[in-house]
């Protein structure tokens, strides 16, 4: 018999898993990169790119 639409199927059906378990994935890592927003200070910012333009104050002569 004919076992290569079998076959594709198999393959149709591996590649629609693994689609599924990237989604899934993508989600919850994108629910977990919003959760860190809220959790940088604007203080810590204004420091952070203060001790930049501090850095920046040796490269531009």
């Amino acid at each position: 018999m004919d076992d290569s639409g079998q076959t594709s199927a198999e393959f149709i059906l591996l590649f629609g898993g693994i689609m599924v378990v990237v989604l899934l994935a993508v989600y919850m890592y994108k629910n977990y990169l919003s959760g860190l927003g809220g959790q940088i200070d604007s203080k810590e910012v204004n420091e952070f790119n203060g001790e930049l333009r501090d850095l920046g104050q040796y490269f531009n002569k």
